[in-house]
């Protein structure tokens, strides 16, 4: 565009009398660059109109007329200004990608992403930030190998910025800790329950850390074709069967989200759903039940619906796909950070994956 401005600009000056001038144009070619180009690209345009309003000058027999004088200090402020706003540009530009690695290096530290395979599973996850260039939120995941089994946690923190930051934080270091240590899923949910309430009284204010977390926690026992569930206020994970069908494993007896005990306090139960080979267990966050659509802002995404009768490869190709298909409801506007995590159990003579297609209707 730079290189347009010029040609244009010259071949406006030579063939139109000397009262007209296209300086405008020749001012505007270092400006632009200066948004595009680096510091040479920016030097070499400016140093084109300068040379453009001289040869035109030149060409109309006017070098020094007071009109060509002033044209031809007006160009050359332009370019030197053009040169600063391009160094200002790439010092800005370095900042922002000094920030992203920063970024992606926290959201490593905090949320890391599991491995394809643990304890026998196939898992996969996939964080999608509302807010575009945002890397991190209040949404979280974990997933876990210990001696009582996989166990796994999906959670939602009230709010965002780094107050909801500081909350995943607490919650994934309290989840690796008790998954190791307490003998049953509810006392792995008490353990959280308390290091919320202890990070609370830390802090100042409300502001200053977020209030509850809705959370779901999955045990997947060694042995056993069966999976525990502990939902504390949570979206109800789905089971997708082998053969195309899906339950949604609603809690019997709905709890309070973690940080809500001084509301009461009510003992956690675990309930136990079959887990049969070549099922797999998609647990989400409420960014994807509640994608609002582009075209109808009231019709919100209902995952069981859209994943009923349909039959996916493995973990991964199930979340590209669901990931997809929300990009398509919302238009590309997502309003809610959205976390997913599916586990696969293998099925009889099945290999770690499958190749068929995507999505089998």
């Amino acid at each position: 565009m730079p290189a347009l401005l010029l040609v244009v600009g010259f071949v406006f000056d030579i063939s139109t009398p000397p009262d007209l001038t296209a300086a405008a144009l020749y001012s505007a070619a270092p400006l632009v660059a200066a948004s595009f180009f680096g510091r040479v690209g920016t030097a070499v345009t400016g140093a084109g109109a300068v040379a453009a309003v001289l040869l035109t000058d030149y060409f109309h027999d006017i070098p020094s007329t007071s009109e060509g004088v002033s044209e031809l200090f007006t160009v050359f402020t332009v370019a030197m200004l053009a040169l600063v706003i391009n160094r200002t540009l790439r010092r800005s530009g370095e900042r922002l990608a000094s920030a992203r690695v920063i970024a992606e290096t926290a959201q490593r530290a905090v949320l890391p992403e599991p491995a394809g395979r643990i304890g026998g599973l196939q898992v996969a996850a996939r964080y999608e930030a509302a807010q575009a260039g945002a890397f991190i939120g209040g949404d979280l995941f974990a997933v876990q190998d210990t001696p009582y089994g996989v166990r796994v946690v999906v959670g939602d923190v009230r709010g965002k910025g780094l107050g909801a930051v500081g909350a995943v934080a607490v919650v994934i270091g309290a989840f690796r800790e008790a998954a190791e240590q307490e003998a049953s899923l509810e006392g792995v949910a008490g353990r959280l329950e308390r290091a919320l309430a202890r990070e609370g009284v830390r802090r100042d204010a409300l502001d200053a850390f977020e209030g509850f977390t809705t959370a779901v926690l999955a045990e997947i026992p060694p042995g056993r074709a069966c999976v525990r569930l502990v939902n504390r206020g949570h979206p109800e994970p789905l089971l997708l069967h082998a053969d195309g069908a899906l339950d949604a494993l609603a809690p019997a007896d709905p709890a309070l989200p973690l940080g809500m005990a001084e509301l009461g306090v009510w003992p956690d139960r675990v309930d136990t759903y079959p887990f049969p080979p070549g099922a797999t267990l998609l647990l989400y966050t409420d960014g994807l039940s509640e994608a609002r659509a582009f075209e109808a802002p009231g019709d919100f995404y209902d995952p069981r619906e859209r994943l009923r009768h349909r039959i996916f490869p493995g973990p991964d190709e199930l979340l590209d796909a669901l990931v997809d298909d929300v990009r398509r409801h919302t238009g590309g506007g997502a309003s809610d950070d959205m976390a997913l995590l599916a586990v696969s159990r293998p099925g009889v003579r099945q290999p770690e994956r499958r190749r068929t297609m995507p999505v089998v209707p």
